[in-house]
């Protein structure tokens, strides 16, 4: 089996890459702007409502993808980016949230913008959380992309369900195993990034 799994893994982290790429893209900005001061009345129902999706089944999302969007690698990236979507953007607004009075009202004390508070003070101090957010979420890609497998995208569910399928329990640890260890490869290196961009002296506790 080496040879595919090789290739799906490929398939796999393509999956992931994509998907995973997008909801970054689209959730930070989500969360900051729930964030500021002029969303605050309706901030709170709008993360409600992101606190509903994430109760919603990711089969059941690629289901819907599926309905809308035909079957393929589209219905599949549209399916996991919703889902990795809300996990990020909820830490991005509790993170940003979470910042300090203080630190605020200092920075707006020593004459900084509202950008300038957001881009020096809030999400430097943020940052601990939002990292977070997305540690989970792309790691719950991960183990989800093998679903994508029931919509035609490929990826390691290909050995795991068609193991399952044929009762062969190498063709499906061929799968599984691969997708357990990408998980934790993918934690791993949010985390040394983390570690990285993330500043010396920022209390996760408090962030």
């Amino acid at each position: 089996y080496l040879p595919d799994v090789q290739y799906l893994v490929v398939q796999h982290l393509w999956l992931t890459l994509l998907s995973g790429s997008l909801a970054i893209l689209v959730a930070i900005p989500l969360g900051v702007w729930l964030s500021r001061p002029s969303m605050a009345k309706a901030a709170e129902s709008m993360m409600q409502v992101l606190n509903v999706g994430t109760t919603i089944p990711t089969l059941a999302v690629l289901a819907l993808s599926m309905s809308f969007l035909g079957i393929g690698t589209v219905p599949a990236v549209f399916g996991l980016f919703v889902a990795t979507l809300l996990p990020i953007a909820r830490n991005t607004y509790a993170g940003l949230k979470g910042v300090s009075p203080a630190l605020k009202e200092a920075a707006a004390g020593i004459g900084m913008s509202p950008t300038q508070r957001l881009l020096k003070v809030e999400l430097p101090n943020a940052l601990y959380v939002i990292f977070a957010g997305i540690r989970t979420a792309l790691t719950i890609n991960v183990g989800t992309v093998p679903l994508a497998f029931l919509i035609g995208a490929g990826g390691l569910g290909e050995l795991i369900f068609t193991g399952i399928d044929l009762y062969d329990p190498i063709m499906m640890l061929s799968g599984a195993i691969p997708t357990a260890l990408l998980a934790i490869l993918v934690d791993a290196l949010v985390a040394g990034v983390a570690f990285i961009v993330v500043p010396r002296g920022v209390n996760p506790a408090r962030a």
